[in-house]
């Protein structure tokens, strides 16, 4: 019988040493000439800036609403058996999912909500 030998993961690692910038400043300053480049460089600084702005605007605003949801569905186990006791939904033995859809089932049949 042959051996079996695990899958090899092949990891690719790029590095971009001092050779390679300098390297790449040359290119640039021969395709774009010399008078170009600080516009360049510039124009990819502010969209480097803007982009970090409009990431960090969308980070805030899902955590703000992940915080808003929780507050506003968050209720204690103790206030929702009570809850459920004054509507006359049985408590024992059921999950918190399960009395929450009882207690709205039923304060939905009185005209609650």
């Amino acid at each position: 019988m042959l051996p079996v030998y695990p899958p090899q993961v092949v990891t690719l690692q790029f590095q971009i040493g001092p050779t390679e910038i300098i390297l790449l400043i040359i290119l640039a300053l021969i395709l774009f000439g010399p008078k170009k480049l600080p516009e360049l460089a510039k124009a990819a600084g502010e969209a480097v800036r803007v982009f970090r702005e409009e990431t960090q605007k969308v980070t805030s605003s899902v955590e703000e609403a992940s915080k808003k949801q929780e507050t506003t569905t968050a209720i204690s186990d103790e206030d929702l058996k009570k809850l459920a006791e004054k509507l006359g939904v049985q408590t024992e033995g059921k999950t918190k999912e399960d009395l929450v859809k009882e207690v709205i089932e039923k304060a939905k049949e009185k005209g609650l909500i």
